[in-house]
């Protein structure tokens, strides 16, 4: 905001501003860390849109020259050498004409946003404007953060004409588990049923097929530890399998994978329980909000809920060994460190052949040395489709087929999938195999 204020005239309509509306804001929006998504100004005596924190008030894209500083900006970076842009929420770029008032319940004071702002009438404008000025004059890679995107928007951001974006990062998936009612949002403690998950990953296996890239991922800064979320973090047995188990399933998809700083040894949740443990504004904001001032939610029930979901199980210092502060510093960090980190960490993880890292290790390799894994078309199973524990798929081009074996649950089940017998074992989370029996969390993958 210091910026927008030298230069007056000039700054004004670099971010949005609008004038209030009978003494409040100029319409219901409502923030992503909660309340509303205007803040006074009063300096210049209007309002500025900030979708986030009061922190990051929003750019005016319909303005020309806040355009092309951005892609001066991204130029810049691109001449140092960089090898391409992860843009943050890149499809709330675009406002509606006008900014309406959002549709919004009776019992939520600010309206959710994203159906309004998401995937706007200007965005592919945008971003072929931006891919113009900056991205087809390097060799380079490009993710963009899409709330809201369906597979239909993303055939249109990640086209394999490569008009706009390389790929983007959507959050059907991260949204399973989300509460029903829609005040509460993501705060839940529920797990994300087999049948959801599957359907909802095989539609964008299905969907982009020859026409646009997926990317492939379970953790971001934003997100919760998949192995707490997904899997099962409540014996060491478990957490390995189940995180092996969640890394095989997406990684025997087409797509980039993205793997997240800590995700490779199967770190888990914090599980802080206590509000002034957290430092993410998003959960401290959420719990004043839904607590103390709607009370649609009790203390207890909400600090179990943040325990679950909040960003700071993901922004815990990297556990690198035993050592105080699980060896990532020598001073009191910013995010307390796990708990665990005595026996989550890297140094136990290279010392055991068995561990995730070498896992994932043996996962990228396939990756690299498999056509079928890049190229190949991405089927279910027949008659899978409703199993509440086994998730199995193919993977198949003219020379290779690979059936992928995927218990989700940690009860032991069979099933028989008609394996060749010259197939091959590709990789395992256990050390035998025991065939139409597939144990907990046990993830197989077989070649022929």
């Amino acid at each position: 905001m210091t910026g927008s204020r030298n230069h007056e005239r000039a700054k004004k309509i670099h971010i949005v501003r609008r004038d209030g509306k009978d003494g409040e804001e100029p319409n219901n929006w409502g923030s992503y860390f909660s309340g509303a998504a205007w803040k006074y100004d009063d300096e210049s005596g209007q309002y500025y849109l900030h979708l986030f924190a009061p922190e990051q008030p929003d750019l005016n894209w319909e303005n020309p020259k806040v355009r092309h500083s951005v892609y001066d900006m991204m130029n810049w970076w691109a001449a140092k050498g960089v090898d391409g842009f992860r843009m943050d929420v890149i499809n709330l770029i675009s406002k509606p004409d006008g900014l309406p008032d959002a549709n919004k319940n009776e019992d939520e004071k600010y309206a959710n946003v994203e159906p309004l702002v998401s995937n706007g009438h200007r965005i592919h404008e945008f971003l072929q404007e931006m891919n113009k000025n900056v991205m087809s004059k390097h060799r380079m890679v490009t993710v963009g953060e899409t709330p809201g995107a369906t597979p239909e928007n993303a055939e249109k951001y990640a086209s394999l004409d490569n008009k706009e974006l390389n790929m983007i990062f959507q959050f059907e998936h991260m949204g399973l588990d989300s509460n029903p009612n829609p005040a509460l949002g993501k705060w839940d403690d529920r797990k994300t049923s087999l049948k959801d998950l599957r359907a909802n990953l095989t539609k964008w296996q299905e969907k982009l097929y020859g026409k646009a890239w997926n990317s492939l991922y379970w953790n971001n800064h934003d997100q919760p530890r998949v192995v707490s979320r997904f899997g099962n973090d409540q014996t060491e047995d478990y957490r390995v399998k189940s995180t092996k188990m969640l890394a095989t399933m997406t990684h025997m998809m087409q797509g980039t994978p993205y793997i997240y700083e800590g995700e490779e040894i199967g770190m888990t949740n914090a599980y802080f329980p206590k509000l002034e443990d957290y430092v993410d504004l998003e959960s401290i904001n959420a719990y004043h909000q839904l607590v103390d001032d709607q009370h649609l939610l009790d203390g207890e029930t909400m600090m179990k809920y943040i325990a679950i979901h909040s960003r700071d199980n993901a922004r815990t210092p990297m556990q690198w060994d035993d050592s105080e502060y699980a060896g990532f510093f020598d001073h009191t960090p910013w995010e307390k460190v796990n708990p665990n980190y005595k026996q989550v960490n890297v140094k136990n993880a290279l010392a055991d052949k068995n561990s995730i890292f070498y896992y994932y290790q043996k996962l990228i390799e396939l990756r690299h040395t498999m056509p079928v894994i890049t190229n190949g078309k991405y089927a279910l199973v027949s008659g899978n489709e409703d199993d509440e524990q086994i998730f199995a798929y193919t993977r198949q081009d003219d020379d290779t087929t690979l059936l992928v074996i995927l218990n989700y649950t940690d009860e032991t089940v069979n099933r028989h999938y008609n394996v060749p017998a010259d197939a091959k074992l590709l990789i395992s989370n256990y050390e035998d195999d025991q065939n139409d029996t597939i144990r907990p969390y046990e993830a197989k993958v077989y070649q022929y």
